[in-house]
């Protein structure tokens, strides 16, 4: 373990410098919940002034792709990732894609988030599922989600951008339609969509499953996409319980080569919580 100096705040973190051999992995910056204490269009710089080459976030949706991509071209910035629609964010919602009652909605959601990814040069979309119905029969969520993820996939293979299903854990939202990667495999099975993937959130596994190492050698041909926070507290890697150390490792020996979103809540400013990644270096 190593004191990490940064500005305003001294962090020991569990992270080694990374050995001879191995590739440091692609870090983007969540901007949905990194720099949050700016404004969100000023979120893109001090991401960049930060050392990051690419951003993610959940929704592109409040502002113009016009006024988004200007942010991401003078700062020299990629976008890795964003959300489709996922309902009414702001009144609990979290994904529709699983709603019997949603499936127009969910369509028009889907040429939409097209628009988005084509005019910002996004490769790849998360679909959320949403949350579980009181009183609608499992067979007919199943059957939902089934059909609008062989609508949504198809759509974006034609643009040439990647789906995306996320397991996401119980705990933080109750209810949630899809938990485990077990459940998610089975539906890309269901699916049979060549362009139908999984982003690998490791919080979220490590609340739901554990056995990180292990699920990530078996299934990273079907993985497309990292997202990282430590447990408990959803912090930077090194504050809770999570061996990233070891985790960065293996992700590069089974040879990944995507972007890893970090995706976690700085503990304190957003700035003085990176020294986990210095400490890689």
């Amino acid at each position: 373990m190593r004191g990490i100096t940064t500005p305003g705040l001294l962090i020991s973190v569990a992270i080694q410098a990374y050995p001879k051999g191995y590739e440091m992995p692609q870090f983007a910056a969540n901007l949905t919940m990194l720099f949050n204490e700016y404004p969100f269009m000023e979120r893109f710089e001090k991401a960049a002034k930060s050392g990051f080459q690419a951003v993610e976030f959940l929704f592109p949706y409040a502002y113009s792709a016009h006024e988004i991509r200007q942010q991401l071209d003078q700062n020299n910035l990629r976008l890795v990732l964003h959300n489709l629609p996922a309902g009414d964010w702001d009144a609990g919602e979290r994904g529709i894609a699983c709603l019997p009652d949603r499936v127009e909605e969910f369509q028009a959601s889907v040429t939409r988030a097209i628009e988005y990814a084509t005019a910002l040069g996004v490769n790849q979309l998360n679909c959320l599922a949403g949350k579980t119905p009181e009183g609608v029969d499992p067979g007919l969520l199943r059957k939902t989600f089934i059909a609008n993820l062989k609508y949504a996939a198809a759509e974006l293979k034609k643009a040439n951008i990647k789906l995306l299903i996320e397991p996401i854990n119980t705990f933080d939202i109750p209810g949630f339609y899809l938990s485990k990667t077990e459940q998610a495999l089975d539906i890309l099975n269901e699916v049979g969509s060549d362009n139908l993937y999984i982003q690998y959130d490791i919080y979220h596994a490590q609340r739901m499953e554990g056995e990180l190492s292990k699920t990530l050698e078996r299934n990273i041909s079907k993985i497309a996409h990292i997202q990282l926070a430590d447990n408990p507290g959803r912090n930077e890697p090194g504050t809770g319980e999570i061996n990233y150390a070891h985790l960065f490792k293996l992700i590069d020996k089974i040879g990944y080569a995507g972007w890893i979103g970090c995706e976690y809540k700085p503990s304190s400013q957003t700035e003085s919580g990176l020294g986990w990644i210095k400490a890689l270096n």
